[in-house]
């Protein structure tokens, strides 16, 4: 049986960490995606919105029943414990959805599952369940301006999403590898993913 390497991808936000994750997954490797799981256990019906409620109340849930996203939002990033309550909710169910996707990978004969995890660096629960940290990594100016361009966002509001985010510093000191995603073209970035996925057996 192959070797099974766990790779933990993350990024700050405008990084093109999300682009790297669909690049490898196209060379064979099994993503996880914990945003994406953590916006399902968030949906209408999902797992964590009856603790949501509880702990909020229904102002912080929208019309078709999911969690309301800009306004928690705005709550987590005026008020950190609000941010640790959500978190103690919402991470359990996370760790147990992962582990399930882990674990099918595993049966399957996955030689590389990438777990996708934009703040690995800021939960300081990752290191320990990847073999190896690969950072996406790009200028601020190249991240302002990308989240701008495709969110529509002002300025002053995709820096405050980044102010909340690990510094470029702290990513680079956690990565084993580094991706500068800055400048490339998508065909150019493609090349960079391909010789990363040869490192690990894709």
């Amino acid at each position: 049986m192959r070797q099974l390497c766990r790779l933990g991808l993350t990024g700050g936000i405008g990084s093109g960490k999300s682009t790297v994750a669909q690049l490898l997954a196209q060379c064979g490797a099994v993503v996880i995606d914990a945003d994406a799981l953590a916006r399902s256990v968030t949906q209408p019906g999902g797992a964590a919105m009856a603790a949501i409620v509880l702990e909020f109340g229904h102002a912080m849930m929208a019309a078709d029943g999911a969690m309301d996203r800009d306004a928690m939002r705005e709550l987590v990033y005026t008020d950190a414990h609000a941010k640790r309550r959500l978190e103690a909710i919402v991470h359990p169910l996370v760790q147990q959805l992962t582990q399930q996707q882990e674990d099918q990978a595993r049966h399957a004969g996955s030689s590389c599952i990438v777990f996708d995890v934009p703040l690995l660096v800021e939960s300081g629960r990752w290191r320990s369940r990847v073999d190896r940290v690969l950072v996406v990594d790009c200028l601020a100016p190249t991240q302002t301006a990308r989240v701008t361009a495709r969110s529509h966002l002002a300025r002053a509001a995709v820096e405050k999403i980044m102010a909340s985010q690990a510094s470029r510093e702290q990513r680079l000191q956690a990565a084993d590898l580094v991706l500068f995603n800055d400048g490339l073209s998508l065909d150019e970035l493609r090349g960079e993913v391909l010789q990363i996925a040869r490192h690990f057996g894709l």
